[in-house]
């Protein structure tokens, strides 16, 4: 690591900076390519989502700035102002002239020029907020009024407020992100696995009685028997990979994104990269991907304080199941869901709040003396 006085954390940490503005960069292309057809259909133009999510990107650069530049000690003495805030914005979307409805779902607020959705800075309030409680709970850490219970029943709250959204998709990433850190912290393995038996009368009602959450599981299991129906998302989407081969159609030249994929630059972007890039440029965004995951988990093997450990454990675990589910979906390997890839699908709220873990991620590693004994 270069130990350089006075530079700032983003430059320090090459590995995590370099990676994300390479996605950033293939996202804008990758965008503008894929929603080409959409755009001139909807906004009369080639360029309307390009045009903003290089707005978007400009936003996220001074954030992540801002984000590094903070010891990340520092975020330990608001992360109980940062949770509030993001339970009182879930709570904002539902209420009527706050919240914005699209497709009968209720997930952004307006703020004239812009939308956000309050769903993606819950992923990072959950994680500071985790990060803060867990390390400090560590002499109790096994007991499970102190370790389990308490952690467990903000994601209870949090879950409750996006079941109203509906946002499922989201539900399942804090799940994975609150059960993982606290795994990472050292609670009880068996505390972990504790509240199984009650998913089930969960996933009942939230998956079996929901007509279309279980169209889209059955569609999963075999997306060709409606293929024209309740598969057409996912066959096509299969079809971009079939057809983009070893290197691809070329940049601009698929065929899905002129109006047969669905939601070709957000949900199905990294489709579209298959079927322009080929199976080299899908391994090159992977290997990209890898290479963060990859620094942050040794940041958070390395960190020199418990709380930048944890909560490092918890951003590369953000993003990880992030891309994990959204390319699994898009190849068919899980069920469809409402999920963004990082970095590169549009959406400016969903890139701010990336940047803005990266930047608290690049903190933490560059802060990090190897020599220096862990502290809370």
């Amino acid at each position: 690591m270069d130990n350089t006085p006075h530079m700032h954390p983003i430059f320090k940490e090459k590995l995590l900076l370099f990676p994300a503005l390479i996605l950033c960069c293939i996202g804008i292309v990758m965008i503008y390519s894929a929603s080409s057809a959409i755009s001139m259909q909807v906004h009369h133009t080639l360029f309307y989502y390009m045009q903003r999510q290089s707005i978007f990107f400009g936003i996220s650069l001074g954030v992540l700035f801002v984000a590094a530049s903070f010891p990340h000690r520092f975020y330990k003495n608001f992360a109980y102002i940062i949770l509030m805030a993001a339970l009182g914005l879930l709570t904002a979307v539902l209420i009527p002239g706050l919240g914005i409805e699209a497709g009968g779902a209720h997930r952004w607020l307006d703020l004239g020029m812009f939308q956000f959705q309050p769903a993606e800075f819950a992923k990072l309030a959950l994680i500071l907020f985790m990060g803060y409680s867990l390390s400090k709970k560590q002499p109790m850490i096994n007991d499970f009024s102190v370790g389990f219970m308490p952690h467990a029943l903000i994601f209870t709250l949090f879950s409750i407020l996006i079941v109203f959204q509906p946002d499922f998709g989201t539900i399942v990433v804090l799940g994975v992100i609150c059960w993982g850190m606290m795994f990472v912290a050292g609670v009880r393995l068996f505390h972990l696995l504790c509240p199984l038996p009650l998913l089930i009368p969960v996933v009942y009602f939230l998956v079996y009685k929901v007509e279309y959450r279980l169209t889209r599981i059955l569609t999963f299991l075999d997306p060709w028997n409606d293929p024209y129906n309740a598969g057409y998302q996912i066959t096509h989407s299969l079809k971009a990979f079939g057809s983009g081969g070893l290197f691809g159609q070329g940049i601009g030249l698929g065929m899905q994104k002129m109006l047969y994929l669905p939601e070709p630059h957000t949900d199905f972007i990294f489709s579209i990269i298959g079927e322009e890039l080929g199976l080299i440029g899908v391994l090159t965004i992977l290997g990209l991907y890898g290479i963060i995951l990859v620094r942050g988990c040794n940041i958070a093997k390395n960190a020199d304080t418990l709380f930048g450990s944890i909560t490092a454990a918890g951003l590369t675990l953000y993003l990880g199941v992030q891309i994990i589910i959204n390319t699994g979906v898009a190849l068919s390997v899980f069920p469809t869901k409402g999920l963004t890839l990082p970095f590169i699908s549009y959406g400016g709220t969903s890139l701010v709040i990336n940047m803005a873990a990266m930047g608290i991620l690049m903190n933490i590693g560059a802060s990090t003396d190897p020599g220096r004994a862990k502290r809370s």
